[in-house]
């Protein structure tokens, strides 16, 4: 347990932001999920699903909840793979 007032606020602000950040992520993953199941069952709201996936991680990105090049690369890999079950 921290002593100095400064720090007990630091610890308070980082839990917050582990919360927040933990929900973005868990909302990155259930729109890929979403994406790569629509994909894969031709659904007509593949694409949809594919631009909501796409914009969760961009925001993401944006917000620094995860790198940049993370998010480049988890969109590339994304995309590929609902190109791919869509053929």
């Amino acid at each position: 347990m921290a002593n100095i007032k400064s720090q007990i606020k630091r610890n308070r602000q980082n839990e917050k932001r582990r919360l927040r950040n933990r929900a973005v992520r868990s909302e990155i993953n259930t729109r890929t999920k979403a994406a790569i199941d629509a994909a894969e069952h031709d659904d007509e709201t593949a694409e949809e699903s594919l631009r909501q996936a796409v914009k969760r991680i961009d925001k993401a990105a944006a917000k620094g909840v995860i790198h940049k090049n993370t998010a480049a690369r988890r969109k590339s890999r994304l995309i590929r793979e609902t190109q791919r079950l869509a053929d």
